[in-house]
């Protein structure tokens, strides 16, 4: 159960996370997240994904971080009906879950890519700028890498997407210093510096950063 929000600020907040609603399979999926202890997205995030792929027509993405299907499923659901997601995994069993929650929303196999491994060993085989999205839900010490991956992988107007960018209210709080902390408030540096890319930070769920890359 949800806690009750003790400020306005924070009665806000929720007001804004419930606004966005899921279905059963989609809590099915959550549910197998927990029990495996992948946690997914939270809602705000996933329907913000579901936006970005519909606003840019996605028909290909990445997703780093393939969960047992939440963020795969909210993704697909905004994609062209065309549309491919290649998600990548270290965890053969969380894929194998993910593959029956996009199985019972009625996405066939031929829309999805499923590739086990490590992100920054995969990614790097993935075509230059072939992509509309790309979905980033991994190791946090890696994002700065998935950055500079995702950059090269993203067609001009195509948009790089952030989970935990505000990692557990952890980042706006410059005395937490650990690597993952660390880490996350260093990838927003790196998005604002890079002339290359248009970034937009969102306080939905546990924060989602997004920019658009604006050229090569």
């Amino acid at each position: 159960m949800a806690e009750t929000p003790t400020s306005p600020l924070e009665a806000t907040l929720a007001y804004a996370e419930e606004f966005h609603t899921e279905d059963e399979i989609l809590l099915t999926a959550r549910q197998r997240g927990a029990e495996v202890g992948a946690p997914p997205i939270l809602p705000g995030g996933g329907a913000a994904l579901c936006f970005l792929a519909t606003a840019v027509n996605a028909r290909a993405v990445v997703e780093i971080g393939t969960g047992c299907g939440v963020s795969g499923l909210w993704l697909l659901r905004g994609m062209r009906q065309d549309g491919t997601l290649t998600s990548v995994d270290v965890e053969p069993e969380h894929q194998r879950l993910a593959r029956q929650s996009f199985a019972q929303a009625g996405f066939s196999g031929g829309r999805i890519r499923l590739i086990t491994g490590r992100a920054l060993d995969v990614l790097p085989r993935l075509s230059d700028g072939g992509y509309d999205l790309v979905f980033c839900d991994g190791a946090k010490q890696e994002y700065g890498d998935y950055l500079a991956e995702a950059v090269r992988l993203l067609r001009p107007g195509g948009i790089v997407v952030f989970d935990n960018a505000l990692w557990h209210n952890r980042v706006a709080d410059p005395a937490q210093r650990d690597p993952d902390t660390v880490a996350v408030r260093e990838l927003g540096k790196l998005v604002r510096s890079d002339e290359r890319l248009r970034p937009l930070m969102m306080p939905l769920g546990d924060g989602i950063l997004a920019a658009i890359k604006l050229t090569d």
